[in-house]
Protein backbone atom coordinates (compact mmCIF):
# COMPACT_ATOMS: atom_id res chain seq x y z
CA UNK A 1 0.00 0.00 0.00
CA UNK A 2 1.22 3.50 -0.83
CA UNK A 3 0.76 5.94 2.04
CA UNK A 4 0.78 9.70 1.65
CA UNK A 5 2.69 10.86 -1.44
CA UNK A 6 0.25 13.81 -1.47
CA UNK A 7 -2.73 11.72 -2.72
CA UNK A 8 -3.85 8.86 -4.93
CA UNK A 9 -4.98 11.45 -7.46
CA UNK A 10 -1.36 12.48 -8.02
CA UNK A 11 -0.25 8.86 -8.11
CA UNK A 12 -2.79 8.52 -10.93
CA UNK A 13 -1.38 11.35 -13.06
CA UNK A 14 2.08 12.04 -11.66
CA UNK A 15 3.33 15.13 -9.87
CA UNK A 16 3.55 18.30 -11.97
CA UNK A 17 6.95 19.71 -12.94
CA UNK A 18 7.97 22.41 -10.44
CA UNK A 19 7.64 26.07 -11.29
CA UNK A 20 10.38 28.51 -10.28
CA UNK A 21 10.29 30.27 -6.92
CA UNK A 22 10.01 34.02 -6.63
CA UNK A 23 13.31 35.56 -7.79
CA UNK A 24 13.57 38.70 -5.69
CA UNK A 25 11.33 41.72 -5.24
CA UNK A 26 8.59 42.27 -7.81
CA UNK A 27 5.35 44.13 -8.42
CA UNK A 28 1.85 43.13 -9.52
CA UNK A 29 -1.59 44.64 -9.73
CA UNK A 30 -3.00 41.75 -7.71
CA UNK A 31 -1.11 39.20 -5.59
CA UNK A 32 -2.93 36.00 -4.67
CA UNK A 33 -1.61 33.87 -1.81
CA UNK A 34 -2.27 30.19 -2.50
CA UNK A 35 -2.52 28.28 -5.79
CA UNK A 36 -5.39 25.95 -4.99
CA UNK A 37 -8.88 26.00 -6.47
CA UNK A 38 -9.81 29.34 -4.88
CA UNK A 39 -6.70 31.23 -5.95
CA UNK A 40 -6.78 29.78 -9.45
CA UNK A 41 -10.49 30.41 -10.00
CA UNK A 42 -10.07 33.97 -8.74
CA UNK A 43 -7.18 34.57 -11.12
CA UNK A 44 -9.15 33.03 -13.99
CA UNK A 45 -12.16 35.32 -13.59
CA UNK A 46 -9.98 38.38 -12.98
CA UNK A 47 -8.08 37.76 -16.22
CA UNK A 48 -11.28 37.09 -18.16
CA UNK A 49 -12.69 40.39 -16.91
CA UNK A 50 -9.50 42.38 -17.52
CA UNK A 51 -6.76 40.64 -19.55
CA UNK A 52 -4.37 43.53 -18.89
CA UNK A 53 -4.15 42.82 -15.16
CA UNK A 54 -0.72 41.82 -13.84
CA UNK A 55 -1.57 38.93 -11.49
CA UNK A 56 0.92 36.95 -9.43
CA UNK A 57 0.03 33.79 -7.45
CA UNK A 58 2.44 32.91 -4.65
CA UNK A 59 2.40 29.25 -3.57
CA UNK A 60 4.36 27.68 -0.69
CA UNK A 61 4.51 24.17 -2.21
CA UNK A 62 3.11 23.61 -5.71
CA UNK A 63 -0.19 24.48 -7.36
CA UNK A 64 -2.81 22.03 -6.10
CA UNK A 65 -0.71 20.69 -3.21
CA UNK A 66 -3.44 21.08 -0.58
CA UNK A 67 -7.08 20.06 -0.46
CA UNK A 68 -7.54 20.88 -4.15
CA UNK A 69 -5.43 17.85 -5.08
CA UNK A 70 -6.58 15.54 -2.29
CA UNK A 71 -10.36 15.85 -1.94
CA UNK A 72 -13.08 13.30 -2.65
CA UNK A 73 -13.93 14.59 -6.12
CA UNK A 74 -17.48 15.67 -5.30
CA UNK A 75 -18.63 18.53 -7.55
CA UNK A 76 -22.05 19.08 -5.97
CA UNK A 77 -23.02 22.74 -5.72
CA UNK A 78 -24.50 21.85 -2.36
CA UNK A 79 -25.20 24.27 0.48
CA UNK A 80 -23.46 22.60 3.43
CA UNK A 81 -23.58 25.37 6.03
CA UNK A 82 -26.14 26.82 8.44
CA UNK A 83 -28.82 28.79 6.64
CA UNK A 84 -29.81 30.30 10.00
CA UNK A 85 -26.35 31.73 10.67
CA UNK A 86 -26.26 33.54 7.33
CA UNK A 87 -29.83 34.63 7.94
CA UNK A 88 -28.80 36.57 11.06
CA UNK A 89 -26.93 39.06 8.91
CA UNK A 90 -29.16 39.01 5.81
CA UNK A 91 -32.64 37.90 4.75
CA UNK A 92 -34.41 34.70 3.62
CA UNK A 93 -34.36 36.00 0.05
CA UNK A 94 -30.60 36.55 0.20
CA UNK A 95 -29.95 33.06 1.61
CA UNK A 96 -32.11 31.55 -1.13
CA UNK A 97 -30.10 33.49 -3.70
CA UNK A 98 -26.92 31.97 -2.25
CA UNK A 99 -28.44 28.49 -2.44
CA UNK A 100 -29.25 29.08 -6.12
CA UNK A 101 -25.81 30.52 -6.84
CA UNK A 102 -24.13 27.58 -5.17
CA UNK A 103 -26.27 25.16 -7.16
CA UNK A 104 -25.16 26.81 -10.40
CA UNK A 105 -21.47 26.10 -9.78
CA UNK A 106 -21.62 22.58 -11.23
CA UNK A 107 -22.64 23.83 -14.66
CA UNK A 108 -20.17 26.70 -14.47
CA UNK A 109 -17.21 24.43 -13.69
CA UNK A 110 -18.20 22.08 -16.51
CA UNK A 111 -18.64 25.05 -18.87
CA UNK A 112 -15.15 26.37 -18.14
CA UNK A 113 -13.53 22.93 -18.38
CA UNK A 114 -15.17 22.39 -21.75
CA UNK A 115 -14.22 25.84 -23.03
CA UNK A 116 -10.61 25.57 -21.82
CA UNK A 117 -10.03 21.92 -22.71
CA UNK A 118 -9.51 20.77 -19.10
CA UNK A 119 -9.86 16.97 -18.85
CA UNK A 120 -10.77 16.20 -15.23
CA UNK A 121 -12.71 12.93 -15.64
CA UNK A 122 -15.92 14.91 -15.12
CA UNK A 123 -18.96 12.67 -15.17
CA UNK A 124 -22.48 13.97 -14.57
CA UNK A 125 -24.29 11.84 -12.03
CA UNK A 126 -26.35 11.94 -8.80
CA UNK A 127 -25.33 12.21 -5.18
CA UNK A 128 -26.74 9.47 -2.95
CA UNK A 129 -26.70 9.77 0.85
CA UNK A 130 -27.68 6.43 2.33
CA UNK A 131 -29.46 5.66 5.62
CA UNK A 132 -28.75 2.26 7.22
CA UNK A 133 -30.55 2.51 10.57
CA UNK A 134 -33.60 4.32 12.03
CA UNK A 135 -31.58 7.26 13.38
CA UNK A 136 -29.96 7.85 9.99
CA UNK A 137 -33.36 7.55 8.33
CA UNK A 138 -34.71 10.29 10.60
CA UNK A 139 -31.75 12.55 9.79
CA UNK A 140 -32.20 11.84 6.09
CA UNK A 141 -35.87 12.81 6.13
CA UNK A 142 -35.19 15.97 8.11
CA UNK A 143 -32.34 16.93 5.77
CA UNK A 144 -34.49 16.45 2.67
CA UNK A 145 -37.30 18.56 4.12
CA UNK A 146 -34.88 21.27 5.23
CA UNK A 147 -33.10 21.54 1.88
CA UNK A 148 -36.35 21.51 -0.08
CA UNK A 149 -37.72 24.30 2.13
CA UNK A 150 -34.77 26.46 1.00
CA UNK A 151 -35.46 25.89 -2.67
CA UNK A 152 -33.32 22.84 -3.53
CA UNK A 153 -35.77 21.21 -5.92
CA UNK A 154 -33.13 18.70 -7.07
CA UNK A 155 -33.33 16.94 -3.68
CA UNK A 156 -35.60 13.89 -3.39
CA UNK A 157 -35.85 10.59 -1.53
CA UNK A 158 -35.28 7.09 -2.89
CA UNK A 159 -37.03 4.08 -1.40
CA UNK A 160 -35.15 0.94 -0.46
CA UNK A 161 -36.18 -0.68 -3.75
CA UNK A 162 -35.18 2.37 -5.81
CA UNK A 163 -31.81 2.49 -4.11
CA UNK A 164 -31.11 -1.24 -4.51
CA UNK A 165 -31.81 -0.93 -8.23
CA UNK A 166 -28.78 1.37 -8.38
CA UNK A 167 -26.36 0.02 -5.78
CA UNK A 168 -26.20 -2.80 -3.23
CA UNK A 169 -25.36 -1.62 0.29
CA UNK A 170 -26.08 -3.99 3.20
CA UNK A 171 -28.78 -2.72 5.53
CA UNK A 172 -29.67 0.30 3.41
CA UNK A 173 -33.18 1.54 4.17
CA UNK A 174 -33.44 4.52 1.81
CA UNK A 175 -31.36 7.35 0.37
CA UNK A 176 -31.44 11.07 -0.22
CA UNK A 177 -30.82 11.81 -3.89
CA UNK A 178 -29.35 15.09 -5.15
CA UNK A 179 -29.46 15.52 -8.92
CA UNK A 180 -27.26 17.65 -11.12
CA UNK A 181 -23.89 16.83 -9.54
CA UNK A 182 -20.69 15.43 -11.01
CA UNK A 183 -17.72 13.23 -10.18
CA UNK A 184 -14.26 14.65 -10.89
CA UNK A 185 -10.60 13.72 -10.61
CA UNK A 186 -9.55 16.62 -8.37
CA UNK A 187 -5.84 16.74 -9.20
CA UNK A 188 -6.62 16.79 -12.92
CA UNK A 189 -8.99 19.71 -12.33
CA UNK A 190 -6.54 21.81 -10.32
CA UNK A 191 -3.61 21.12 -12.66
CA UNK A 192 -5.76 21.98 -15.66
CA UNK A 193 -6.79 25.24 -14.01
CA UNK A 194 -3.17 26.11 -13.26
CA UNK A 195 -2.16 25.59 -16.88
CA UNK A 196 -5.18 27.60 -18.05
CA UNK A 197 -4.47 30.67 -15.95
CA UNK A 198 -0.80 30.59 -16.96
CA UNK A 199 -1.88 30.57 -20.59
CA UNK A 200 -3.93 33.69 -19.84
CA UNK A 201 -0.79 35.43 -18.57
CA UNK A 202 -0.99 34.82 -14.81
CA UNK A 203 2.38 34.24 -13.13
CA UNK A 204 2.61 31.37 -10.60
CA UNK A 205 5.64 31.06 -8.34
CA UNK A 206 6.06 27.90 -6.27
CA UNK A 207 8.24 26.93 -3.33
CA UNK A 208 7.69 30.44 -1.99
CA UNK A 209 6.35 30.69 1.56
CA UNK A 210 4.59 33.88 2.59
CA UNK A 211 5.95 35.10 5.92
CA UNK A 212 3.70 38.13 6.29
CA UNK A 213 1.34 40.34 4.33
CA UNK A 214 -0.06 43.81 4.87
CA UNK A 215 -1.94 46.29 2.68
CA UNK A 216 0.07 46.77 -0.46
CA UNK A 217 2.70 44.08 0.03
CA UNK A 218 3.42 40.38 0.55
CA UNK A 219 6.66 39.34 2.21
CA UNK A 220 8.42 36.05 1.43
CA UNK A 221 11.88 34.63 2.12
CA UNK A 222 12.68 35.08 -1.59
CA UNK A 223 11.59 38.69 -1.85
CA UNK A 224 8.77 41.18 -1.47
CA UNK A 225 5.75 41.60 -3.73
CA UNK A 226 4.18 45.02 -3.99
CA UNK A 227 0.53 44.91 -5.07
CA UNK A 228 -2.42 47.23 -4.66
CA UNK A 229 -4.65 44.22 -3.95
CA UNK A 230 -3.69 41.14 -1.91
CA UNK A 231 -6.05 38.14 -1.79
CA UNK A 232 -5.59 35.28 0.71
CA UNK A 233 -6.74 31.90 -0.67
CA UNK A 234 -5.08 29.44 1.71
CA UNK A 235 -8.03 27.41 3.12
CA UNK A 236 -6.76 24.76 5.59
CA UNK A 237 -3.26 26.24 5.63
CA UNK A 238 -4.48 29.67 6.78
CA UNK A 239 -3.42 28.82 10.35
CA UNK A 240 0.21 28.77 9.19
CA UNK A 241 0.15 32.50 8.36
CA UNK A 242 1.27 34.94 11.07
CA UNK A 243 -1.71 36.58 12.73
CA UNK A 244 -4.21 34.03 11.41
CA UNK A 245 -3.50 31.13 13.74
CA UNK A 246 -7.04 31.06 15.15
CA UNK A 247 -9.04 32.23 12.11
CA UNK A 248 -9.84 28.79 10.72
CA UNK A 249 -9.20 25.42 12.27
CA UNK A 250 -7.30 22.95 10.02
CA UNK A 251 -9.44 19.81 10.33
CA UNK A 252 -8.06 16.56 8.99
CA UNK A 253 -9.81 14.30 6.50
CA UNK A 254 -8.43 11.07 5.03
CA UNK A 255 -9.16 8.65 2.19
CA UNK A 256 -8.26 5.24 0.84
CA UNK A 257 -8.42 3.89 -2.71
CA UNK A 258 -8.78 0.23 -3.62
CA UNK A 259 -7.17 -1.55 -6.50
CA UNK A 260 -9.48 -1.72 -9.55
CA UNK A 261 -12.39 -4.08 -8.90
CA UNK A 262 -12.95 -6.94 -11.37
CA UNK A 263 -16.18 -6.97 -13.43
CA UNK A 264 -17.74 -9.81 -11.41
CA UNK A 265 -17.58 -7.74 -8.22
CA UNK A 266 -19.04 -4.68 -9.95
CA UNK A 267 -21.91 -6.88 -11.12
CA UNK A 268 -22.71 -7.64 -7.47
CA UNK A 269 -22.36 -4.07 -6.26
CA UNK A 270 -24.04 -2.33 -9.18
CA UNK A 271 -23.16 1.37 -9.05
CA UNK A 272 -23.32 1.64 -12.83
CA UNK A 273 -24.36 5.29 -12.57
CA UNK A 274 -21.08 6.20 -10.83
CA UNK A 275 -23.04 8.18 -8.24
CA UNK A 276 -21.03 9.96 -5.57
CA UNK A 277 -22.01 8.24 -2.35
CA UNK A 278 -22.15 9.00 1.37
CA UNK A 279 -24.08 8.05 4.45
CA UNK A 280 -25.99 9.65 7.32
CA UNK A 281 -23.63 8.63 10.08
CA UNK A 282 -22.85 11.55 12.37
CA UNK A 283 -19.20 10.99 11.41
CA UNK A 284 -20.12 10.62 7.76
CA UNK A 285 -18.17 9.09 4.88
CA UNK A 286 -17.82 10.06 1.21
CA UNK A 287 -17.09 7.67 -1.66
CA UNK A 288 -16.75 7.55 -5.42
CA UNK A 289 -16.28 5.00 -8.18
CA UNK A 290 -13.28 6.20 -10.14
CA UNK A 291 -12.61 6.27 -13.85
CA UNK A 292 -10.67 3.01 -13.76
CA UNK A 293 -13.05 1.14 -11.44
CA UNK A 294 -11.60 1.73 -7.98
CA UNK A 295 -13.55 2.67 -4.88
CA UNK A 296 -12.36 5.62 -2.83
CA UNK A 297 -13.64 6.06 0.73
CA UNK A 298 -13.09 9.18 2.78
CA UNK A 299 -13.93 10.23 6.33
CA UNK A 300 -12.41 12.12 9.23
CA UNK A 301 -8.97 10.88 10.20
CA UNK A 302 -7.10 12.04 13.29
CA UNK A 303 -9.37 15.06 13.40
CA UNK A 304 -7.06 17.83 14.55
CA UNK A 305 -3.40 18.29 15.43
CA UNK A 306 -2.65 20.26 18.57
CA UNK A 307 -1.76 23.88 17.93
CA UNK A 308 -3.40 23.97 14.47
CA UNK A 309 -0.44 22.15 12.94
CA UNK A 310 -0.89 21.06 9.33
CA UNK A 311 0.46 18.00 7.54
CA UNK A 312 2.92 17.98 4.68
CA UNK A 313 3.06 14.72 2.73
CA UNK A 314 -0.48 13.53 3.42
CA UNK A 315 0.33 10.33 5.36
CA UNK A 316 -2.55 9.15 7.60
CA UNK A 317 -1.95 7.06 10.71
CA UNK A 318 -2.60 3.31 10.88
CA UNK A 319 -5.78 3.66 12.96
CA UNK A 320 -7.32 6.03 10.40
CA UNK A 321 -6.56 3.57 7.60
CA UNK A 322 -8.13 0.77 9.64
CA UNK A 323 -11.32 2.80 10.19
CA UNK A 324 -11.61 3.73 6.53
CA UNK A 325 -11.11 0.11 5.52
CA UNK A 326 -13.85 -0.92 7.97
CA UNK A 327 -16.24 1.57 6.31
CA UNK A 328 -15.30 0.20 2.89
CA UNK A 329 -16.01 -3.39 3.94
CA UNK A 330 -19.23 -2.47 5.77
CA UNK A 331 -20.76 -0.71 2.76
CA UNK A 332 -19.13 -2.89 0.08
CA UNK A 333 -18.42 -6.34 1.57
CA UNK A 334 -17.80 -7.79 -1.90
CA UNK A 335 -14.80 -5.46 -2.17
CA UNK A 336 -13.12 -7.05 0.87
CA UNK A 337 -11.19 -9.38 -1.43
CA UNK A 338 -9.62 -6.40 -3.23
CA UNK A 339 -6.58 -4.77 -1.59
CA UNK A 340 -6.38 -1.13 -0.59
CA UNK A 341 -3.79 0.46 -2.84
CA UNK A 342 -3.36 3.95 -1.41
CA UNK A 343 -4.15 6.02 1.70
CA UNK A 344 -3.73 9.78 2.12
CA UNK A 345 -5.00 12.74 4.08
CA UNK A 346 -5.14 16.53 4.11
CA UNK A 347 -6.61 19.51 5.93
CA UNK A 348 -9.71 21.58 5.32
CA UNK A 349 -10.55 25.00 6.73
CA UNK A 350 -13.22 25.30 9.44
CA UNK A 351 -14.42 28.72 10.68
CA UNK A 352 -15.73 28.99 14.23
CA UNK A 353 -19.35 28.97 13.04
CA UNK A 354 -18.67 26.37 10.28
CA UNK A 355 -19.80 28.82 7.57
CA UNK A 356 -17.74 29.75 4.50
CA UNK A 357 -16.89 33.40 3.86
CA UNK A 358 -15.68 35.71 1.10
CA UNK A 359 -14.32 38.97 2.43
CA UNK A 360 -12.86 42.17 1.00
CA UNK A 361 -11.84 45.54 2.47
CA UNK A 362 -11.58 48.07 -0.40
CA UNK A 363 -9.69 50.72 1.52
CA UNK A 364 -6.95 48.23 2.45
CA UNK A 365 -7.06 46.24 -0.78
CA UNK A 366 -7.17 43.01 1.24
CA UNK A 367 -9.47 40.06 0.54
CA UNK A 368 -9.88 36.40 1.33
CA UNK A 369 -12.12 33.43 0.68
CA UNK A 370 -12.52 29.97 2.18
CA UNK A 371 -13.65 28.08 5.25
CA UNK A 372 -15.47 25.58 3.05
CA UNK A 373 -15.65 22.82 5.69
CA UNK A 374 -14.91 20.11 3.14
CA UNK A 375 -17.16 21.11 0.24
CA UNK A 376 -14.74 23.28 -1.68
CA UNK A 377 -14.68 21.69 -5.14
CA UNK A 378 -17.71 23.63 -6.30
CA UNK A 379 -17.78 26.30 -3.59
CA UNK A 380 -14.32 27.55 -4.57
CA UNK A 381 -15.65 28.41 -8.03
CA UNK A 382 -18.35 30.67 -6.63
CA UNK A 383 -15.81 32.13 -4.20
CA UNK A 384 -13.40 32.87 -7.05
CA UNK A 385 -16.07 34.63 -9.08
CA UNK A 386 -17.23 36.61 -6.06
CA UNK A 387 -13.72 37.58 -4.94
CA UNK A 388 -12.90 38.71 -8.49
CA UNK A 389 -15.96 40.97 -8.56
CA UNK A 390 -15.07 42.43 -5.16
CA UNK A 391 -11.45 43.08 -6.15
CA UNK A 392 -12.59 44.81 -9.33
CA UNK A 393 -14.99 47.04 -7.38
CA UNK A 394 -18.05 45.61 -9.06
CA UNK A 395 -21.47 45.62 -7.40
CA UNK A 396 -23.08 42.40 -8.67
CA UNK A 397 -25.58 39.78 -7.55
CA UNK A 398 -22.61 37.75 -6.27
CA UNK A 399 -21.18 40.54 -4.12
CA UNK A 400 -24.58 40.90 -2.40
CA UNK A 401 -24.72 37.27 -1.25
CA UNK A 402 -24.83 36.82 2.54
CA UNK A 403 -21.46 35.10 2.82
CA UNK A 404 -19.71 38.28 1.64
CA UNK A 405 -17.99 39.86 4.67
CA UNK A 406 -19.81 37.41 6.95
CA UNK A 407 -18.60 38.07 10.50
CA UNK A 408 -17.39 35.22 12.69
CA UNK A 409 -15.33 35.10 15.85
CA UNK A 410 -11.97 33.37 16.12
CA UNK A 411 -11.34 29.92 17.58
CA UNK A 412 -10.42 29.60 21.24
CA UNK A 413 -6.75 29.31 22.26
CA UNK A 414 -5.21 25.95 23.06
CA UNK A 415 -5.82 23.60 24.75
CA UNK A 416 -9.51 24.48 24.34
CA UNK A 417 -9.45 24.02 20.54
CA UNK A 418 -7.92 20.56 20.80
CA UNK A 419 -10.20 19.45 23.64
CA UNK A 420 -13.31 20.68 21.84
CA UNK A 421 -12.58 18.89 18.57
CA UNK A 422 -11.46 15.67 20.26
CA UNK A 423 -14.60 15.71 22.40
CA UNK A 424 -16.83 16.39 19.40
CA UNK A 425 -15.57 13.41 17.42
CA UNK A 426 -15.57 11.08 20.41
CA UNK A 427 -19.23 11.89 20.97
CA UNK A 428 -20.14 11.60 17.28
CA UNK A 429 -18.47 8.20 16.99
CA UNK A 430 -20.08 7.00 20.21
CA UNK A 431 -23.47 8.19 18.99
CA UNK A 432 -23.04 6.31 15.70
CA UNK A 433 -22.14 3.10 17.52
CA UNK A 434 -25.17 3.36 19.82
CA UNK A 435 -27.55 4.17 16.99
CA UNK A 436 -26.35 1.22 14.92
CA UNK A 437 -26.29 -1.25 17.80
CA UNK A 438 -29.55 -0.29 19.50
CA UNK A 439 -31.66 0.95 16.60
CA UNK A 440 -32.54 4.08 18.58
CA UNK A 441 -33.65 7.53 17.33
CA UNK A 442 -30.94 10.17 16.71
CA UNK A 443 -28.67 10.21 19.73
CA UNK A 444 -28.44 13.26 21.97
CA UNK A 445 -24.72 12.57 22.23
CA UNK A 446 -24.31 13.75 18.64
CA UNK A 447 -26.16 16.96 19.42
CA UNK A 448 -23.81 17.52 22.38
CA UNK A 449 -20.79 16.77 20.20
CA UNK A 450 -21.83 19.31 17.57
CA UNK A 451 -22.55 21.89 20.29
CA UNK A 452 -18.96 21.61 21.58
CA UNK A 453 -17.53 23.22 18.46
CA UNK A 454 -20.57 25.04 17.10
CA UNK A 455 -21.01 22.79 14.05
Amino acid sequence: MRIGEISFWYADIGLPPPRPALAGDTEADICIIGAGYTGLWTAYYLKKANPALNILIVEREFAGFGASGRNGGWLTGGFAWSHARYLRQSSPEAVRAMVRAMGGTVEEVIRVCTAEGIDADILRTDELMVATNPAQLARMQAEAQHRQSWGEERVSLLSQAELSARIQIPGALAALRVGGVARVQPAKLVQGLARTVEALGVRIVEGTAVTAYTPGQVQTAQGRVRAAIVLRCTEGFTADLPGHHRDWLPLNSAQIATAPLPPEIWQKIGWQGHEILGDFNNAYCYCQRTREGRITVGARGVPYKYGSRTDTGGAPDAETIRRLTAILHRHFPDAAAVPVDHAWCGVLGVPRDWCATVGFTPEAGLGFAGGYVGVGVSTSNLAGRTLADLALGRATDLTRLPWVNHKVRRWEPEPLRWLGVQGMYALLNHADAREQRLGIPPSRLARLGNWLTGS
